[in-house]
């Protein structure tokens, strides 16, 4: 698990190398490595999770340079096969094996790897040609800005740190405060930044010297569709142990997440079958709603896992929100980044430098009621398509649309806040309502509100996080469940409650699903650290300053929930907070000294 960053056709000093490299050290502090020639530049972070002593990037072979961020789990079997064909590697680092897969297959290197990744490639044996590749999932997120005028590609893990080359700007994507007010954070190629895009998922990116990059979409994995309940449970139980079974191995501790919930209590009791294993939960000191604590320590308790309890202080809350939002270089509308990024840090203070998690299952197998309302909506022949959305935003479009300012509303009337070919796809593409509500979670929700927040605040501690439910097997098969299979009988992910049973605790098993976040309506009262600090940051007079965000709808909003606090109302607060704090740390963005000194 690694940072990588570079460039393509520029000129970049040495210095500015180092510079970007710094500012996602605290994702590889283990090493630091960087190739230059003449036009380019790559650059990699380590964080040693295989091959502690070896695994040195980047890689080179015959005119083909690499830098890697993630893990590939079939390394081993792939190294095999390399071998056979007459190639050599000095270490048993598991991205030592890209540089002769690229060499004997191209661009179709991937389609032999398994695992989580963004690498970059850059190939000089003719014209020289860079390539940037993600996983199927976007488990690895990977930033670019691509300049029409020179030519010229830059790219990092890291939005922080691609804003550490020069010339890359800061200026806000026009329709950024609706697109992330519809959907908690921006979907698509687009980010918040007017210059920077990121790599979808199962993408590769290809940019030959002096042309406009290509960018091609690989197609996904598919499984054989079982018809049987107790047969797709079985699959899926299967399936899942086996993807858990690789996703221990490491030369490093491995924790284990545990929320409470069904789907990191099912991986929790998967990874206890191959040996004593520690889970983490994080709670709030003091008594609040969704406290899922116990669930969690039933979770542990039942499979012998060594349980560790995190409590978070919400009166720290206000500190802990600017290092978020800094890491993960755009606003994500949760409250449950607070809560990932302390979580994390105690795995890694308790000496573990990999954590499974559950992420991803609902998305995989049908288990929001978002979902399980569509479903039932179309069925009965009525609209779906409004409330899905609703469902998706901080608050619904005609509440955004009050808080804005005549300016910004015109401004934005006419753009889609979500991107209009996945909207498209959506409400009129082909398959089941439930299969493209399915394709349209797995393409752009859960890359950009799931698994960047996950990877970007794991990594903050230098933490990698590793996901079974991600893995393209678990995906694929996931994908060919019917929809009866997924949601019927009122219940959502049907096939995964029946792999489940029997090996979590029947509590955990039967209890209502309920969201693991932080709980924010009860926290954002009169009087507690945070309602003053959002009382800080949305003053009225920077709200008029800015043009975007009418101060007496949003001073609304603090009078409502002040005396009829209600969850819109407090994420709605929480949102535009955590938005605010977004513009003050990238608004002529240089890294504030403090975060600095941490990440070094």
């Amino acid at each position: 698990m690694c940072r990588i960053y570079g460039y393509f056709n520029s000129t970049v000093s040495p210095n500015e190398m180092r510079g970007v490299g710094a500012l996602q050290r605290h994702g590889g502090p283990d090493h630091t490595g960087t190739a230059r020639a003449p036009g380019w530049g790559l650059g990699n972070n380590r964080l040693a999770i295989v091959d502690l002593d070896g695994g040195r990037q980047p890689y080179r072979l015959d005119g083909i340079t690499v830098v890697f961020n993630g893990e590939i789990y079939n390394h081993d079997d792939v190294r095999a096969h390399l071998t056979r064909r007459g190639h050599h590697f000095a270490d048993r680092c598991d991205g030592a094996v890209i540089p002769a897969l690229y060499a004997e297959y191209g661009e179709r290197f991937t389609d032999l790897l398994d695992g989580m990744y963004a690498v970059a490639v850059l190939d000089t044996r003719e014209r020289p040609t860079l390539l940037l590749a993600t996983d199927e999932s976007g488990m690895k997120p990977l930033y670019h800005r691509w300049d029409p005028v020179a030519r010229s590609l830059h790219f990092s893990s890291e939005i922080p740190a691609l804003l550490g080359f020069e010339g890359i700007g800061t200026s806000e994507w026009g329709p950024g405060l609706d697109a992330y007010l519809a959907s908690k954070t921006p979907f698509g190629e687009q980010t918040m930044f007017e210059q920077i895009k990121v790599v979808p998922p199962a993408t590769t990116v290809r940019c030959v010297l002096g042309e406009t990059p290509v960018t091609t979409r690989r197609r996904t994995d598919s499984a054989p569709a079982p018809a049987e309940p107790d047969k797709a449970a079985d699959l899926v139980r299967d399936s899942l142990r086996t993807e858990v079974g690789k996703l221990l191995v490491a030369d490093v501790p491995v924790a284990l997440i545990t929320s409470g919930g069904l789907d990191s209590s099912l991986v929790t009791a998967l990874a206890a079958e191959y040996g004593p294993v520690h889970s983490f939960n994080i709670a709030y000191r003091g008594t609040w709603p969704f406290d899922e604590r116990h669930y969690a320590r039933q979770a542990a308790e039942h499979v012998g896992a060594v349980y560790h309890q995190v409590e978070l202080d919400p009166a720290t809350l206000p500190d802990r929100i600017e290092d978020v939002v800094w890491h993960l270089g755009q606003p994500n509308a949760d409250p449950i980044t607070v809560s990932t990024h302390a979580l994390f840090a105690a795995v890694r203070e308790a000496g573990f430098k990999v954590a499974l998690t559950g992420d991803a299952a609902d998305e995989v197998f049908g288990g929001y009621a978002r979902m399980r309302a569509a479903f039932e909506t179309a069925a009965a022949g009525g609209d779906w398509y409004t409330p899905y959305l609703d469902a998706l935003a901080v608050l619904p479009a005609g509440r955004r649309q009050a808080l804005y300012t005549d300016e910004y509303r015109a401004s934005v009337e006419d753009v889609p806040p979500l991107p209009a070919e996945a909207l498209a796809r959506l409400r009129e593409g082909e398959g089941t309502v439930l299969e493209r509500i399915t394709e349209f979670e797995l393409g752009y929700r859960l890359p950009a509100y799931h698994l960047r927040r996950v990877d970007h605040l794991s990594m903050a501690h230098s933490v990698e996080a590793r996901l079974p439910f991600c893995q393209r097997g678990v995906v694929a098969l996931g994908r060919a469940l019917s929809d009866p299979l997924r949601i019927g009988d009122g219940q959502v992910k049907r096939t995964l409650y029946g792999a489940a049973a029997g090996l979590v605790p029947d509590g955990v098993h039967s209890r209502v699903k309920q969201p693991f976040t932080l709980p924010v309506t009860a926290m954002l009262a009169p009087g507690t650290p945070l309602w003053e600090f959002a009382r800080d940051v949305l003053t009225p007079g920077r709200l008029r300053a800015a043009g975007r965000l009418e101060p007496a709808a949003v001073e609304a909003l603090f009078e409502s929930q002040a005396v009829r606090p209600d969850d819109t109302t407090a994420l709605t607060l929480w949102a535009l907070m955590t938005y605010e704090v977004w513009q003050d740390q990238f608004r002529g963005a240089t890294r504030p000294a403090g975060v600095v000194a941490s990440a070094a």
